[in-house]
């Protein structure tokens, strides 16, 4: 599994014109899931997700996770975050899983985020075209991929 975090003012995500989810800062996740991903990742990945201390604290040091924030947090599903380039210029998904996996482990995320975080998160939609409007605070982007733990 891979995640994309980007710290931010606000985000939100529109589908068809529709306002799906909205937040008013905290943390934005694109999440791209693989055949190979367990809920043992799903747990490892969340949890490291909450966690992450990249808020400012008194100081202005960033030493404050998204909880201690009282930040919210907005799931986005993004399978092209398994895109392989090795080959030409037109990228291969072959890594990202398909629906029939996809789905129940974003599904997961989701559960195990709220879990963590202590309150629902907003989401987009599995498979759907959608808007991605973000307010990039920093900017602080981080990657984080459960098959390479550093």
């Amino acid at each position: 599994m891979r995640a994309v975090i980007q710290r931010v003012k606000k985000a939100s995500v529109t589908i068809e014109g529709i306002q799906k989810s909205a937040i008013s800062g905290g943390l934005l996740v694109f999440l791209g899931v693989e055949d190979t991903d367990t809920p043992e990742d799903v747990q490892w990945l969340s949890g490291k997700i909450i966690n992450l201390r990249v808020f400012n604290d008194e100081q202005g040091v960033m030493n404050v996770s998204v909880k201690e924030h009282g930040g919210e947090v907005l799931l986005v599903s993004q399978f092209t975050l398994h895109a392989s380039t090795k080959k030409g210029n037109r990228p291969s998904y072959i890594r990202a899983s398909k629906p029939d996996h996809a789905i129940p482990v974003y599904e997961a995320m989701i559960k195990q985020l709220s879990t963590d975080l202590g309150k629902e998160i907003g989401t987009g939609s599995f498979g759907a075209d959608m808007q991605v409007e973000l307010l990039n605070d920093g900017p602080v982007t981080i990657l984080i991929d459960t098959k390479n733990r550093e």
